[in-house]
């Protein structure tokens, strides 16, 4: 008999997921890819900035999983509104829960709830095409900005921020995007770190690119990049040797500055009607290595706060939760009977995108364990199937057929407007005219 499992997301981990189940299975194996929106490949399409278009080739990897005959894409289908878990016990051998970190995590500030001062992740989906937030959602109509994070997910912001819209133009991002990007009267980007640059968590190889923007002088203070001692890792050390060479430039005078700060916490956004500033403690470290107030402030005159603090999951309907660390709690990726976690959902928002291959191989190996510790008599689910619950709840899949239609629609696009190989389609109403026409 075949084992048939269902994998809820379609981000990496959860292709991973399905890969890892066909290669693993000593048995024949049938794998649902569950996913909400009517696209695959989560952080991939709908995460990675769009410039950086060989991070997104990892998109050809994760097509050829979709492609086994042992795997089915069904697009368009929610965990908590078209099924429920127990409806998924009822036809699976077992579910594993691949949905990834999905909010930014909140400064606890005064202010932060004005509008301009929002997460991060709602820039990227917008510049990305995510259907969640439409082109409409982001002006930039204020002259400065400041974004509260020195990771990757801060980089990217920044630097499409500081790019000039013609420097985008041969990249997916959908075209009302674009043109907001063409009007944006951005001149001043502040990217803010609480501590200092030996603790900053970006890539060298992103860090660089910042050095590289045509359209903007990056600058660092002096005092601020001072780095006192310590066997630092060597990818610490490159980072700390670039920002000190930032600090020795000159501005040439190019349209747009990036200020890389260092030892500042945001305390308050300022504004009434929306942010009109925010202001910023200087900071240093305790004994115990804390992160502490001097009593020190500054405060910048900026129009929109982007916060890039670290990424969490939410909780899904009906599968344990934990709010202490934001994940679901597991052993080995087993969560309860049946029931697995991988990815994000399952470690927390740390790792690059291949991380999460050896993590769904992990929860994997605990999954057929299991099930073949239940021996050959094991009662197995299959008591209907999840076509006919969908059909039941008038909720019609996208199927993967559909997906390459939307695929095929965005090619010519970008072909019908003189810009590279593909543009997003933006919105759930486009999309589906695309695949259902």
């Amino acid at each position: 008999m075949a084992l048939h499992v269902a994998v809820i997301g379609s981000g990496p981990a959860g292709i991973y997921t399905a890969e890892a189940l066909v290669k693993q299975s000593s048995e024949p194996v049938h794998v649902d890819v569950l996913e909400r929106l009517p696209t695959p490949y989560g952080l991939v399409r709908y995460g990675v900035a769009p410039d950086h278009t060989s991070i997104k080739s990892i998109a050809n990897y994760l097509r050829r999983v979709l492609e086994l005959p042992e795997v089915r894409f069904l697009g368009g289908v929610t965990l908590g509104e078209h099924l429920s878990v127990d409806d998924l016990l009822g036809v699976y051998d077992a579910v594993v829960y691949c949905t990834g970190a999905m909010v930014d995590r909140k400064l606890g500030i005064p202010g932060e709830d004005l509008p301009g001062s929002v997460a991060a992740t709602d820039f990227v989906n917008w510049y990305c095409g995510h259907p969640d937030v439409g082109p409409g959602r982001f002006t930039l109509d204020t002259s400065e900005v400041a974004v509260i994070g020195v990771g990757n997910v801060a980089v990217d912001v920044v630097r499409v921020l500081a790019k000039t819209s013609d420097e985008l133009r041969s990249t997916d991002v959908p075209h009302d995007v674009l043109e907001r990007l063409q009007d944006s009267q951005v001149k001043a980007i502040h990217m803010i770190g609480r501590r200092g640059p030996e603790h900053a968590k970006f890539t060298l190889k992103e860090l660089r690119e910042l050095g590289e923007l045509a359209n903007a002088d990056v600058c660092v203070r002096p005092e601020e990049a001072v780095v006192l001692g310590g066997d630092f890792p060597r990818q610490v050390q490159g980072n700390i040797k670039v920002l000190q060479s930032w600090a020795e430039r000159e501005p040439v005078g190019r349209p747009r500055r990036l200020d890389v700060r260092f030892w500042l916490r945001p305390v308050e956004i300022l504004g009434t009607e929306r942010v009109e500033g925010i202001t910023l403690e200087r900071t240093r470290l305790s004994d115990e290595g804390r992160v502490v107030g001097t009593g020190e402030f500054e405060t910048l005159p900026v129009g929109m706060v982007l916060r890039s603090v670290g990424y969490q999951s939410v909780p899904l309907p009906g599968v344990p939760f934990s709010e202490a660390t934001m994940t679901v709690p597991h052993e080995a990726g087993r969560v309860r009977e049946r029931e697995y976690v991988a990815g994000w959902l399952k470690r927390g928002p740390t790792g690059v995108i291949g991380t999460n291959k050896s993590d769904a191989a992990e929860t994997v190996r605990t999954l057929l364990a299991d099930l073949a510790a239940g021996g050959d008599g094991r009662e197995r689910a299959h008591r209907g199937s999840v076509d006919a619950l969908l059909a039941e709840r008038g909720a019609r899949p996208v199927t993967y057929e559909e997906w390459l239609a939307i695929e095929r629609a965005e090619t010519e696009l970008a072909r019908s407007l003189g810009r590279g190989e593909r543009v997003k389609l933006v919105g759930l109403e486009a999309m589906f005219r695309a695949c259902r026409p």
